[in-house]
């Protein structure tokens, strides 16, 4: 028993159960058009790991199945997957809501610029990662050129109505740039509202905040630095019962490149498929058996439920409670 599984049994008096299955987390691959420091799959462009069609297509017949609230498509920049499109264009045949989870600099990439006509055409809602509204911090987190690179990518958004037009969600993604927890969500919204507003006239729907889990690139920089031993004391003590209701792995399936499932994206990270007797992999999906699964835990679940909490959907809970 790790111990956070220790500090559920004295929080609930059991493991962490999964709920339900309302949402699919499919990460298409580890390439990205970044290397960002923070990235807790250490993606970067010479990654090669893809998910193949053959692997999409057990996951639409699942989701033909399950019907998700919607599909959360992630990488690396998932639509650096040669059957991005097509997936995202089955799905949507379907009738299953999607959200990509994009960097925005792939926009700018050559080839790519079709990409938010393509969005809109398809009805897709976006989660944009821009960790911050300052060029300097976004710059020392994620690489040079970057910022200028998401600002661009933002304006082309906007003229395509995403976050200007109530149906095309555009939400922005904050993480801390060094080991501390985010600050609060709704003033953090806030604040980027009125820098983005007054430096680049660009809007967005809400601003989601992430905690830095301490595995991947993050750990690594943590160790170098000697801080590992104090951030994950920082996420111990502020540990708050009431996020563990709202969980994101007690909702969600996470599927891997290779078709391999798992609670989360962060146990994807760390390899730590399901268990506990649940099917591990797409080809023996069973929905009955893994809507109820035990969860597999680590100390890193401490991350998600530090402070306000966090999950791919933002905060938890109010700051306080």
């Amino acid at each position: 028993m790790n111990d956070f599984e220790r500090k559920m049994d004295n929080t609930v008096g059991e493991g962490l159960y999964a709920s339900k299955i309302q949402c699919f987390q499919v990460n298409l691959g580890l390439v990205c058009n970044q290397a960002c420091r923070h990235c807790h799959l250490s993606c970067s462009p010479e990654r090669t790991e893809v998910m193949e069609w053959r692997v999409m297509e057990m996951i639409l017949s699942a989701a033909e199945t399950v019907r998700p609230v919607f599909v959360d498509l992630t990488g690396g920049a998932p639509e650096l997957n040669p059957d991005f499109r097509r997936f995202v264009s089955a799905l949507r045949e379907r009738d299953i809501p999607v959200q990509v989870r994009t960097n925005l600099t792939v926009i700018t990439e050559a080839g790519m610029e079709d990409l938010p006509d393509f969005y809109r055409d398809k009805g897709i809602q976006l989660v944009g990662s821009l960790p911050c509204y300052l060029e300097e911090n976004v710059r020392a987190q994620r690489g040079e050129r970057v910022y200028e690179k998401s600002v661009e990518a933002l304006k082309m958004l906007n003229g395509f109505g995403y976050g200007v037009e109530p149906g095309l969600i555009l939400n922005l993604v904050y993480n801390p740039g060094g080991p501390f927890l985010p600050g609060d969500q709704s003033a953090l919204e806030k604040a980027y509202r009125k820098e983005l507003m007054s430096r680049f006239d660009l809007r967005f729907t809400n601003l989601l905040t992430i905690t830095n889990m301490p595995i991947g690139r993050f750990k690594e920089e943590l160790r170098v630095r000697n801080e590992e031993k104090e951030y994950m004391e920082l996420l111990r003590n502020s540990f708050n019962p009431t996020t563990v209701d709202g969980l994101m792995c007690r909702y969600q399936i996470s599927f891997g490149w290779d078709g391999i499932m798992y609670d989360c994206d962060f146990n994807l990270a760390l390899g730590f498929s399901v268990d506990h007797g649940a099917p591990d992999h797409i080809s023996k999906f069973d929905a009955s058996i893994l809507s109820g699964r035990r969860i597999v835990t680590g100390s890193h679940c401490f991350g998600c439920t530090a402070g306000s909490g966090s999950s791919c959907g933002g905060a938890l809970v109010d700051p306080g409670a």
